[in-house]
């Protein structure tokens, strides 16, 4: 994980999340160096991913980053209400949220141009796809069956999943393209794409309500 990346878009990340490396080494880096949460480097329009490059900040690149960002911010509200109300997804998104730190690091490392060092360092595990996976089915086992699609609604921890599962698929499209030029790997398109059932999505044959899953739990 990159520590760069974590001083750069997050201000600090609690380090107990047991899937990913991102919560404990952004805990480390607070006692490295004092955060200024601004550099004035950006401000014509132009800031640098980790290879390096000076970029737009409107570029794909950036709205992949920006995007993913926001659907971690989604999670987060989301997690709140579920923790809140005592649902047990809270932990599964706060797990998300960690990854998604990783993804950031991955997507800000164009793996086509950066030094063999930062992209050994941005590497993303395909581990944390099949464990999310794991995670889906578990939850996907104790639903039953449903054969119409559901209009966002039933609460506040139910609303605010359904915003996290429209956001995702939006920075999926983002990130899609940058896929396609070999700049991410295709185990970060498959996390985010994974990351709509965990905070619950349509699938071939029916479409998991969060509704109907945090308020059965």
């Amino acid at each position: 994980m990159s520590l760069h990346f974590i001083r750069r878009f997050c201000i600090r990340i609690p380090s107990a999340c047991i899937f990913s490396r991102a919560c404990s080494q952004a805990g480390e880096s607070s006692s490295q160096s004092r955060l200024r949460i601004y550099t004035r480097t950006g401000d014509k329009g132009i800031t640098s991913d980790f290879a390096g490059q000076r970029l737009p900040k409107d570029g794909a690149a950036f709205e992949a980053l920006g995007t993913t960002d926001e659907l971690n911010s989604a999670l987060g509200v989301a997690g709140h209400f579920c923790k809140e109300e005592n649902h047990d997804v809270a932990q599964s998104l706060y797990e998300i949220q960690c990854i998604l730190q990783e993804v950031g690091s991955h997507i800000a490392t164009p793996r086509t141009v950066a030094t063999e060092k930062k992209l050994a360092l941005t590497t993303f595990s395909e581990a944390h796809v099949r464990n999310l996976e794991k995670e889906i089915n578990k939850m996907d086992d104790q639903l039953p069956q449903l054969t119409n699609f559901i209009i966002p609604s039933g609460g506040k921890s139910s609303c605010f999943l359904h915003q996290a599962r429209s956001i995702c698929r939006r920075a999926e499209r983002r990130v899609l393209p940058l896929y396609r030029e070999g700049q991410v790997s295709s185990d970060v398109v498959k996390f985010i794409n994974r990351s709509v059932p965990i905070s619950l999505r349509y699938l071939p044959s029916h479409l998991i309500s969060p509704h109907h899953y945090t308020t059965s739990h």
